[in-house]
């Protein structure tokens, strides 16, 4: 079967897609969604499924727009997954879902399957998951090194709005113990150095390390002693909980109902429901490496059966379950990975836009006119964004 991912987000293109692949489809991912392309796009790939995910800058309401024209108009199965549910149903999933019309709507949240279903949805419940070739044991890396280490965003924006999240009280619980005892984190992700009013205590500031690149994560799972992993809510676990054990690191996680239904705490990782139990676990894994390395391994090998082909296969067969795809759907070959760009660089000379790139500044430097380019492009403005690409000439 060839699939289409609608997406260009490194969190969302190396992991579902690649399951796809491990299940022997063809996929190609679109990469920005530029005007002209999809119409280009999908009658040259020929997709059987096309599939959208997340929230990312795909989904702007001008290209939920652009999106529905052309795959409604292309008659081909279009699935949405909703990855921002509970907490953003209202305010996102369900108004993308109502512009963009998907056939079928997974969502990451089990009690929004019989809401979607009550506003006569189509829908399933679809947890995240890793995927190998991104979050895998590495060799420790000295940049990385840490005795306690978070890859995680602060979001102190929500706070202001929710201050009675289940995330905060989960982020209190992990790591104000350590700023009262002025234990070091080593902090990967924005917005810590806002976060005072939310754990009690300011962060040292040689303890922040900023934004990481999502395929470098692995890299201080790898590194670090201990990994603490924040949980959004009690019955939905964070895409990091699959990543953090798919790439050998020793996770400590909130106690909560789904950690405990999925993995044995004590055994595939730890779990804290006190600041006491926190600061005790930490005190006595950091002093015992081989019972770190022996929960390492069991988490690693338990976590392998929530990988990305695992979530490929029950898409598959709930779709044909659905009457969307036909069981043919379920016959596979030798799995490909494309993307979209590079199909247009057999083609035409491909340009990636960086900032304060214009229009005008790209058509001197290559000797193109403006006119030009947007014909060639389909633009019907000047407007261009940044880590998008134009084609330049054939």
């Amino acid at each position: 079967m060839r699939i289409l991912f609608l997406e260009s987000d490194p969190m969302w293109i190396y992991g579902l897609p690649s399951g796809f692949c491990d299940a022997g489809h063809t996929v190609m991912v679109s990469g920005p969604l530029v005007e002209g392309s999809l119409n280009e796009m999908i009658p040259a790939f020929g997709p059987d499924l096309i599939i959208t995910m997340g929230h990312t800058a795909e989904h702007t309401v001008q290209k939920q727009k652009m999106i529905k024209e052309y795959v409604k108009a292309a008659k081909i199965p279009h699935i949405y997954w909703a990855t921002e549910d509970p907490g953003y149903t209202f305010t996102f999933s369900l108004p993308l879902i109502r512009t963009i019309e998907p056939d079928f709507v997974f969502t990451i949240c089990p009690s929004r399957v019989d809401f979607y279903k009550n506003q006569q949805i189509p829908a399933a419940h679809l947890d995240f998951g890793y995927h190998s070739t991104i979050h895998f044991p590495d060799k420790a890396d000295d940049k990385y090194k840490a005795s306690i280490a978070i890859v995680a965003n602060g979001y102190p924006m929500l706070y202001e709005k929710r201050p009675d999240h289940y995330r905060f009280k989960a982020l209190r619980l992990l790591l104000s113990p350590f700023l009262e005892e002025n234990m070091r984190i080593d902090f990967w992700g924005r917005y810590w150095d806002q976060m005072e009013p939310i754990l009690g205590k300011k962060i040292p500031s040689e303890w922040i390390h900023g934004f990481l690149p999502y395929t470098e994560a692995n890299k201080v799972y790898s590194s670090a002693d201990i990994i603490l992993g924040v949980q959004n809510h009690d019955t939905q676990v964070t895409q990091r909980t699959y990543e953090v054990l798919g790439s050998g690191g020793l996770l400590l996680t909130n106690h909560t109902t789904q950690i405990r239904r999925l993995f044995s705490p004590g055994e595939d990782l730890l779990v804290s429901d006190s600041s006491k139990k926190t600061i005790d676990l930490v005190t006595y894994y950091l002093n015992h490496p081989d019972e770190r390395m022996r929960m390492k391994e069991s988490g690693r090998e338990s976590v392998k059966k929530y990988s990305y082909k695992q979530r490929a296969d029950y898409i598959i067969h709930t779709l044909i379950g659905a009457g969307i795809l036909s069981k043919d759907a379920e016959c596979s070959g030798t799995g490909e990975l494309l993307h979209y760009v590079d199909t247009l660089k057999e083609n035409y000379e491909i340009y990636f836009i960086k900032p304060n790139d214009t229009l005008w500044s790209i058509s001197k430097r290559y000797g193109v006119s403006v006119e030009e380019l947007k014909q060639l492009n389909n633009l019907t403005t000047d407007l261009i964004m940044v880590n998008h690409y134009l084609k330049i000439r054939l």
